[in-house]
């Protein structure tokens, strides 16, 4: 790996060993091509794990990348039933797991990316630039440092790695940092005993509007249902107001379980287990006396003190390791400048996007890649599906096949629950006007009459 003069003969780096990265290595492997996967984490789809009790609302049959499941079939693996629904926990163990036992020492884990150039050239020299390799710095879990060279970088990195602060600014809230002992970024598991006594007969706010806020209020509506979780109630913090679309595709969403998601949490709040404060953009997280937290608005409305904090707005992509590579990247959305319009969550749901592959992906340096959910910046609309075509397409370009490159195809269900907290807030013209000189009081609402979704009936879509 340290033949400069020849970079054809190097291996394709691909950063992250999650679903969309393992998918990329076996890609390659079926082209002829060597990969060599590089993984931060201590295990394969280590982001994946970590939101391990979630279940996906995507079937088995949706999450399988085609590459991959011939490269697993002389292995003896079996795809599980195609029509159900895994949990992280199962998608890890029992799909991405046995993928990367069967593509071996191809795969490093605890293998942080921690710069990538082109070999003796900082972004700014133009001579010879695309003659030369790809130098990418990797550092272990041992604190051991290693230089490789490669004739193409994949970055499936992901962005789980990077949430989305409280603040409705972008910026963390004034005290988010100083409170982050009763905040978390993440879907509680209330099935951790230790999780669900964190949680149990106190008061959590809930901020976001997607399908993770929706999985955060209905677990937490569940939790207050059973014996251990009375007195559990929940507060949504919507950066936007309510409308027909704000619980997603319900009944005519084409995968029904992603329609079931939006529901629930409407029964959460329908059912008076959660409140729904409106048109609430976090400015500041205060203390009280008690130690309880007390969220400010940036109009100077404040909500009654709660004991935990969920923040569930959205992820964004880590771009510092690539700061010596040359990058066109949306200004709005931080992804590629052809890409972010097909992706723009303003206008399009999860199965409205165009399909897209190496053309869109590209970038002024050549031969870099950022796919998988890195490739859609801070928009939340992406799909397994979306990345397995993304990598058939960008290692077909890769290996020199520009016909099968370009034959980008690709169906996605249609609807859905796409909307990051903040992306659809109302323009200021269309809000109530606050009817005086004081700050409006929290509106506290009732969703029963809101929309006219119904429970998608059962058997598919």
């Amino acid at each position: 790996m340290t033949d400069k003069s020849a970079p054809a003969s190097l291996p394709t780096v691909v950063i992250g060993a999650g679903p969309i990265g393992l998918a990329a290595a076996a890609n390659l492997v079926e082209r002829g091509l060597e990969p060599l996967v590089l993984e931060a984490g201590p295990q394969p789809a280590a982001a994946v794990r970590a939101w391990a009790h979630v279940r996906l609302f995507s079937t088995w049959g949706e999450v399988v990348d085609p590459a991959a499941e011939k490269l697993l079939a002389p292995t003896g693996w079996t795809r599980p039933d195609p029509a159900t629904y895994p949990s992280g926990s199962d998608w890890a163990e029992q799909y991405l797991q046995p993928l990367a036992d069967a593509l071996g020492d191809k795969v490093r884990t605890g293998a942080t990316v921690t710069g990538v150039s082109r070999a003796g050239r900082d972004r700014i020299v133009d001579a010879d630039r695309d003659t030369q390799p790809f130098v990418v710095h990797v550092t272990y879990a041992d604190g051991s440092e290693e230089r490789l060279f490669a004739r193409a970088v994949i970055d499936a990195s992901g962005t789980w790695a990077t949430p989305s602060p409280a603040g409705g600014s972008g910026l963390p809230a004034l005290g988010e940092r100083a409170a982050s002992d009763r905040i978390t970024y993440r879907v509680p598991d209330l099935d951790d005993p230790d999780v669900r006594r964190r949680y149990a007969g106190r008061r959590t706010a809930v901020i976001g509007s997607g399908a993770s806020a929706f999985t955060a209020l209905a677990g937490l509506a569940h939790l207050a249902k059973a014996p251990d979780g009375a007195g559990t109630t929940g507060v949504w913090i919507l950066r936007r107001g309510i409308s027909g679309s704000t619980f997603g595709g319900g009944a005519s969403d084409q995968l029904p379980a992603r329609g079931a998601l939006g529901l629930a949490a409407k029964a959460a709040v329908d059912d008076g287990h959660a409140d729904a404060v409106t048109g609430f953009r976090t400015d500041a997280v205060e203390r009280d006396a008690d130690g309880r937290l007390v969220l400010v608005a940036e109009d100077g409305r404040r909500l009654d003190p709660v004991d935990e904090v969920v923040v569930l707005t959205g992820f964004r992509p880590d771009l510092s390791f690539l700061s010596e590579i040359r990058l066109r990247l949306d200004e709005r959305l931080e992804a590629p400048v052809e890409l972010a319009p097909l992706i723009d969550p303003n206008q399009h749901s999860c199965g409205t996007v165009y399909p897209h592959g190496h053309r869109e992906l590209s970038h002024p340096e050549h031969g870099i890649y950022l796919v998988g959910m890195k490739s859609y910046g801070r928009a939340p609309t992406f799909l397994a599906l979306t990345g397995y075509e993304q990598v058939r397409s960008v290692v077909a370009a890769i290996a020199g096949d520009t016909d099968a490159a370009d034959r980008v195809e690709l169906t996605l269900p249609e609807t859905g629950v796409c909307g990051g907290a903040g992306l659809f807030d109302t323009p200021a013209a269309e809000q109530e006007p606050a009817g005086g000189c004081c700050a409006p009081a929290p509106a506290l609402i009732e969703l029963g009459a809101v929309g006219t979704l119904q429970a998608p009936a059962s058997g598919g879509c």
